[in-house]
């Protein structure tokens, strides 16, 4: 595992215990070959950490955050910036940033008010795979 304080790839701070945040992950590392994504539950140590370096709050935080190249990306902005760094196809679903913010981050917010009630939450974080460990942040 990597430390919070070198981060050289793209890195998804994620909600550990959400089924539908934890499928998110999922989907990313299934089309993720080059490995160049890491990892790391908002619950965790490392993903704590990362909260207090960019002055986000480190409870009640209802957004996947996406930090890269210094730059932070929240709410529906993580899911299009995944997909431009993707590249190949999924790179056609950054044509979205055109929809203005407000409408795009208001179903997001509607889906992760209720994504514990629609998609279930677990007890725990998600342990990664052996071969998958090198991709979280402890």
């Amino acid at each position: 595992m990597q430390s919070t304080t070198s981060i050289a790839h793209p890195t998804l701070l994620f909600d550990g215990v959400c089924n539908l945040c934890d499928g998110f992950v999922q989907w990313v590392i299934r089309r993720d070959p080059e490995a160049i994504f890491r990892f790391t539950a908002l619950q965790s140590e490392a993903g704590q950490a990362l909260l207090h370096k960019h002055d986000l709050p480190t409870k009640e935080l209802s957004t996947v955050i996406l930090i890269h190249n210094n730059q932070l990306y929240t709410h529906s902005d993580v899911a299009l910036e995944i997909c431009k760094l993707l590249g190949g196809f999924w790179q056609v679903f950054y044509v979205f940033k055109i929809v203005p913010p407000f409408i795009r981050n208001g179903i997001y917010n509607l889906i992760a008010k209720n994504r514990y009630r629609w998609f279930g939450e677990k007890d725990a974080c998600m342990i990664p795979t052996p071969e998958l460990k090198s991709r979280f942040l402890d």
